[in-house]
């Protein structure tokens, strides 16, 4: 990290239960495509992409274009800091949805 700007909108980025629960379904399902997040979370795109957006600009997600669509991953590299959030977060009991895969045949 390099500023203490940075480190405020790391942390800030996690102060959001939306936000978390994001990061850790990420995690456990890797690259998701923006249309498979809005399925499964049951969101409007907007509101989703403002989110997505945050948790980027954070440094802990990585987005690549595949045709129409963006799809998010956990950000790799990664730093120390944000990789010991992103370890807290999966411990967390968060009710997490189902998957809903409607993304096919883009690799990321």
């Amino acid at each position: 990290m390099e500023t203490i700007e940075d480190f405020l909108k790391t942390v800030g980025a996690l102060y959001d239960e939306t936000r978390v629960t994001l990061l850790k379904f990420i995690d456990i399902h890797g690259a998701l495509c923006v249309c498979d997040l809005e399925a499964s979370f049951g969101m409007t795109q907007s509101r989703l992409s403002r989110h997505l957006k945050i948790l980027k600009e954070a440094g802990f997600l990585s987005a690549k274009r595949c045709g129409r669509w963006t799809h998010y991953d956990i950000r790799s590299p990664i730093d120390r800091f944000r990789m010991e959030a992103i370890k807290e977060i999966r411990s967390l009991p968060i009710d997490l949805p189902d998957l809903k895969k409607i993304s096919k045949g883009c690799e990321v």
